[in-house]
C-alpha cells in the first residue's frame, strides 16, 4: 500500500509529472508503431531495454544505491521477464498488424485480469456489484474490438486473420503483465512482513529493482532476436534517423522518465489519483493514431474504448469511493443541500457542525491507497 508523502512538492512539479505520465506513456504505443519501420520487433525490444536499463543502472550507481542483493535481484529478474518482456513483446509484435489505438485499448483492459487472477481478493471482488458489472463490461468492450476485425469486409482474408491473432497475442501479454504485477505485489507484502519481524533484512531501492527488470527484458529480447534470426537480418545502415529518434524516445522518455514520474507521484499523491493515467493513455494513443498514422479510428473502436474505460472505472469504484477527496466532495454536496433547505438562521450552525466533523476526521488515523 502506497502512502502519501507528508512533503508538499511544488504544484508545478506535480503537474509536470502528471503530464509526463498521461502523455508520454500514452504516446509510447504510437512511437513503437513508428520504430517498427526500421526495427524488427525483438531487436526493437532488445535495444530499447538495454539502453534504458544501462542508463537507469548508471543513475542508481551514481546516486550511491546498493545494486545487488541476490534474493531481491532474482525476484526482479523474474518479474521483469513477465512485465517487460512477455507483455511488451506482445505489444510490439502485435503492432505489426493492428493499430496502436487498438493496442492501447486492449492493454487498458488488463484490469479485467487483475480481478480474475487475484485469488486472495476473489471474495471481496466478486461480492461487489460495481466490480462484477465492470468485469462484464470489460469483456463486452474487448468483444467489440474483436468483432470489428472479424466482420469487417475491407481487409483481405490473410490480413484479417493476422489482426485477430495479433489481438489474441496481445491479450495473452496482458495476462503476463497481470501475473507479474500480482507476484510483485504479494512478494512486496511478504518482504514487508518479514522486515517487521527482522529489522535487519535488506532491500533494494525501487529504481534499482526496475533497472534489473529492464536488464531481464533486454536479455530476453536479445536471446529471441538471435534465435529467430532477427539480428542476423538486421542492417543498422538501413535504420532511418527518425526511427533512431523513436527508439531513444522509447528508452529515455517512455522507460525512464515516465516510470520515474509515476513512482514519484505515488510517493506524493494518492494511488487512486495517480491511477487515472489508465483513462488518459488510450485517448492520447487513439488521437495520435488518428492524426499521424494511416490507420482510421472507427466509431466501433471509440465505443469499445468508452466501454473499456467505464469498466475500469467500475472495477476501481470501491477505491475511488473510499478516497478521502471523494468523501469530502460528497459531504460538501450534502452541506450545500442542507444550506438550501434550512432557514438562514440555521446556516451558521450547519457550517459549525461541518467544520467540527472535518477537524474530528483529521484526528482519526487513516491510510491512503
Amino acid at each position: 500500500m502506497t502512502k502519501v508523502s507528508k512533503a508538499n512538492p511544488a504544484i508545478t512539479g506535480i503537474i509536470f509529472a502528471y503530464l509526463v505520465v498521461y502523455i508520454v506513456w500514452g504516446s509510447t504505443f504510437f512511437f513503437i508503431e513508428k520504430a517498427l519501420r526500421s526495427f524488427s520487433p525483438f531487436v526493437l525490444g532488445s535495444i530499447r531495454f538495454f539502453i534504458a536499463g544501462s542508463l537507469l543502472m548508471s543513475f542508481c550507481w551514481l546516486r550511491g544505491y546498493k545494486l545487488y542483493i541476490k534474493s531481491v535481484v532474482k525476484d526482479a529478474l523474474f518479474i521483469g521477464f513477465l512485465l517487460l518482456f512477455v507483455d511488451m513483446a506482445a505489444i510490439i509484435w502485435s503492432e505489426q498488424y493492428i493499430s496502436s489505438a487498438i493496442v492501447t485499448i486492449l492493454s487498458s483492459a488488463a484490469a479485467i485480469w487483475f480481478i480474475v487472477f487475484d485469488k486472495p481478493k476473489w471474495k471481496q471482488n466478486f461480492s461487489s456489484f460495481p466490480i462484477v458489472l465492470g468485469l462484464l463490461s470489460g469483456f463486452v468492450g474487448v468483444f467489440l474490438l474483436f468483432a470489428e476485425q472479424l466482420f469487417t469486409q475491407e481487409e483481405a482474408g490473410s490480413d484479417q486473420k493476422m489482426k485477430v491473432i495479433a489481438m489474441a497475442v496481445l491479450l495473452l501479454g496482458t495476462v503476463g503483465w497481470t501475473i507479474g504485477s500480482l507476484i510483485s505485489k504479494y512478494s512486496k507484502e511478504k518482504r514487508d512482513k518479514n522486515n517487521g519481524e527482522n529489522e535487519e533484512q535488506e532491500d533494494l531501492h525501487v529504481m534499482v529493482k526496475t533497472a534489473w527488470q529492464m536488464v531481464s527484458a533486454g536479455v530476453s529480447f536479445t536471446l529471441v532476436a538471435l534465435i529467430n534470426g532477427e539480428y542476423a537480418r538486421f542492417d543498422i545502415g538501413n535504420v532511418l534517423l527518425v526511427d533512431w529518434g523513436a527508439m531513444l524516445y522509447l528508452a529515455t522518455m517512455g522507460s525512464i522518465l515516465a516510470f520515474g514520474s509515476y513512482i514519484w507521484l505515488l510517493q506524493h499523491r494518492p494511488a487512486t489519483e495517480v491511477s487515472t493515467y489508465a483513462y488518459v493513455n488510450p485517448i492520447v494513443a487513439m488521437a495520435l493514431a488518428h492524426f499521424f498514422t494511416n490507420h482510421q479510428v472507427t466509431s466501433l473502436q471509440v465505443i469499445g474504448l468508452l466501454v473499456v474505460l467505464c469498466s475500469v472505472l467500475l472495477m476501481n469504484w470501491n477505491l475511488y469511493k473510499d478516497n478521502k477527496k471523494f468523501k469530502v466532495y460528497k459531504r460538501a454536496k450534502r452541506i450545500k443541500k442542507l444550506r438550501d433547505m434550512a432557514p438562514k438562521s440555521s446556516i451558521p450552525r450547519i457550517i459549525e457542525v461541518f467544520n467540527f466533523n472535518s477537524k474530528h476526521e483529521k484526528k482519526e488515523p487513516h491510510s491512503q491507497l
